[in-house]
């Protein structure tokens, strides 16, 4: 699988085990998200890809990211479970809670901001404890808020119901639901429910790269299924709560 990381100049991913190996790929991801600079190593040698690592690592737990088992040494052999670990936290905290932030007062979530709130209590006397607190339940809240705004995209489609990020998304009619939702007229409802999951999954996916110019993230065989990866799912239905975001204020207003 290849993919190109918007960095300038623009280079191809083309396997992700191997070229994170060398610590730039992740320092430029990091940069890229958080608009800042940080400290590297110009080399590729064993000392230098540790330290560029170990930078981003540095740079992540700053950010106050839970790193858990995921080590330097991991990283550098190219270890699977570690590194696709590694990205998702950086998905989840770069993207997925970047946007459901903007959702948080309509569903009355937690604020990252409220941490000042609680620390200001006479009794804060481990502010560094309760500041952890809250970010474990703002990420909580990040999920319910995306899983929310989901339901309220489906909602508006009678019978497609959604309540998780697993086998709700089977049948390919949640995402042609929120297809519709946001741009009313490119699929028809009714005929998808008489279509096999495939069909519909193949043909959500179509009109969401073609139509949305939302990336094709996802695979037919990765959603029907009897336990699809959740994470996935929910990396991919953040890009139309991004798509909606994009939307002219018009449009927006209308739905």
């Amino acid at each position: 699988m290849k993919f190109i990381l918007q960095h300038t100049p623009p280079y191809v991913v083309s396997d992700l085990y191997t070229d994170i190996q060398q610590g730039h790929l992740l320092l430029d991801l990091l940069e890229l998200l958080s608009g800042q600079h940080l400290p590297r190593e110009k080399g590729f040698n064993t000392f230098q890809c540790r330290s560029n690592i170990e930078n981003a690592l540095t740079f992540l737990k700053s950010r106050s990211l839970k790193l858990i088992n995921i080590h330097v040494a991991d990283i550098i052999e190219g270890k699977p479970s570690i590194v696709l670990g590694l990205i998702w936290t950086i998905i989840f905290h770069f993207h997925i809670e970047e946007l459901a932030r903007t959702l948080a007062c309509t569903y009355n979530q937690p604020s990252p901001d409220s941490s000042s709130a609680v620390d200001s209590s006479p009794k804060a006397s481990r502010p560094a404890k309760k500041s952890a607190k809250i970010k474990e339940r703002w990420k909580m809240s990040a999920t319910k808020a995306l899983l929310l705004w989901a339901k309220e995209q489906c909602s508006l489609h009678g019978s497609v119901s959604v309540t998780d990020f697993k086998s709700s998304w089977r049948s390919g009619l949640a995402f042609l639901a929120i297809i519709q939702t946001l741009r009313p007229g490119l699929v028809d409802l009714e005929k998808a429910k008489t279509k096999s999951n495939k069909e519909n999954l193949k043909e959500a996916f179509r009109i969401a790269e073609l139509e949305l110019n939302i990336p094709r993230l996802l695979e037919p065989e990765d959603v029907d299924i009897v336990n699809p990866d959740e994470k996935s799912i929910m990396t991919y239905v953040a890009q139309f709560l991004q798509y909606s975001k994009n939307l002219p204020e018009s449009e927006e207003d209308l739905q």
